[in-house]
C-alpha cells in the first residue's frame, strides 16, 4: 500500500501524519451549512484523485461525514471507495442520510458490535470487521522518572483515566468510587476540553473532586501527548463507559503498557478484554465498581498478573503487520493506492 491522507481541518490528526512524513493533502474547513465550502473540498479532492491513476486507486473514508464529502467525486474520477467505520451509525443524521446516496465497494467495521449497525446506513451490505493496528509504545521517560516527576512515591497505586471530556466516558461514576476506597491512591484524568460542553463538563468534575473531599489525590493532567508514559507509569486504567464504546483504542494501549483495565461490559470492551487481563462491570453497577477497583487497588500481585497478560492479548487483536496485511487484503480487489480521507 502506497497511503496518501487528505483532511479537512487542522489539528492533531493532522500534525501527527505531517510528523511520520506523509503526504497530507488540505482540503479546506468543510461545514453543511457553508455548501460552498464543501465545493472547495470536492474539487481539492478531484484535483489530487486526478494527480494519480484512476485504475488501482481505492479512497478509504473514516466517516459517514467525509464519506458523503468524497463520494459524488470519487464516483466521477472512477476510483473505488471503501467506508471503514469507527462509530455505530443509525441512518437517521444529515451526515449518514447524505451518504446513503452512495454506496460503497466495501464496508470495513472497527469492531463486531459496530459492524452490526451497517444496516442501518445500507441495507442488505455485508461488511467485514478489522480492528485497527496499535503498536506498542515506548517513548517518553521510565515509570520512575514519571510518578517522580508527577511526586508520586512507587507505592501508591495509580488509577488513571485517559479520554475526552464527555459524560459517556464515566468519570463522574469513576469519582464516586475511589471516593469510597479508604487504601492509599491517586487517580490521574487525562485529557483536554475542546468544546464549550466538555468544558462545562470538566468544571463539573472539579466541583466533584471538592466535594466529595478527594482533591488531594486527583490530578487533572491536561492534554498529553505522552499518554503512553503516562500509562507505564500508573498502575490500573479505568474507564467506566455508561454508553458502549465502539472499539476502544484505549483499552488497546493500556494492555500494551501492562495495566490492568476495568470498564464495563458494554461494546467493544466485550471484544478487547478477558478475564485474564481486566474486569468487566455491569453498566450502571458503582457498588461493582467500587469493589473492583478496591480490590485491585489493594493488591498488588492481581495488578501484576492481570497487566502480564495485556501485551499478548493486545498483540493477538492489534499487531500491525497482520491487521495492515489484513487491510491490504480487504482493499486488494479494489486497487493497490489508497486516500485515506
Amino acid at each position: 500500500m502506497s497511503p496518501t491522507f487528505a483532511v479537512c481541518f487542522e489539528g492533531r490528526l493532522s500534525e501527527e501524519i505531517d510528523a511520520s512524513g506523509a503526504t497530507c493533502t488540505r482540503l479546506g474547513p468543510a461545514r453543511l451549512s457553508r455548501p460552498w465550502t464543501v465545493l472547495r473540498a470536492r474539487r481539492r479532492l478531484l484535483s489530487l484523485l486526478t494527480s494519480m491513476e484512476a485504475d488501482g486507486v481505492v479512497v478509504v473514508c473514516h466517516s459517514p461525514w467525509i464519506y458523503a464529502l468524497a463520494a459524488p467525486v470519487v464516483r466521477k474520477n472512477g476510483a473505488r471507495l471503501v467506508l471503514w467505520l469507527h462509530n455505530t451509525v443509525s441512518g437517521d443524521s444529515w451526515p449518514e442520510r447524505w451518504a446513503r446516496r452512495t454506496r460503497p465497494d466495501s464496508v470495513i467495521a472497527n469492531s463486531r458490535f459496530t459492524g452490526e449497525s451497517v444496516s442501518a446506513l445500507y441495507a442488505g451490505a455485508s461488511h467485514a470487521v478489522l480492528y485497527a493496528p496499535v503498536s506498542a509504545d515506548a517513548s517518553g521517560p521510565d515509570r520512575s522518572t514519571f510518578r517522580a516527576s508527577m511526586g508520586v512515591d512507587a507505592l501508591t497505586p495509580v488509577i488513571l483515566v485517559a479520554s475526552r471530556f464527555e459524560p459517556w466516558k464515566g468519570h463522574r461514576a469513576l469519582l464516586a468510587a475511589v471516593a469510597q476506597i479508604r487504601e492509599p491512591w491517586q487517580l490521574w484524568i487525562a485529557g483536554q476540553a475542546q468544546r464549550a460542553s466538555e468544558n462545562a463538563y470538566e468544571q463539573d468534575l472539579r466541583r466533584d473532586v471538592k466535594t466529595l473531599g478527594i482533591d488531594a489525590r486527583v490530578r487533572f493532567l491536561g492534554e498529553r501527548r505522552d499518554v503512553a508514559a503516562c500509562m507505564r507509569a500508573a498502575d490500573i486504567l479505568c474507564q467506566p463507559n455508561t454508553t458502549p464504546e465502539p472499539f476502544g483504542l484505549t483499552f488497546v494501549e493500556a494492555l500494551y503498557a501492562g495495566l490492568p483495565v476495568v470498564t464495563t461490559a458494554l461494546g467493544g470492551a466485550l471484544e478487547i478484554l478477558t478475564g485474564a487481563c481486566g474486569v468487566l462491570v455491569p453498566p450502571g453497577d458503582e457498588r461493582a465498581l467500587a469493589a473492583s477497583l478496591r480490590t485491585l487497588v489493594a493488591d498488588r500481585e492481581a495488578r501484576l498478573r492481570l497487566g502480564a497478560a495485556g501485551p499478548l492479548r493486545a498483540r493477538e487483536l492489534c499487531d500491525p503487520r497482520r491487521q495492515l496485511a489484513a487491510l491490504a487484503a480487504l482493499v486488494s480487489a479494489s486497487g493497490s493506492r489508497q486516500v485515506p480521507a
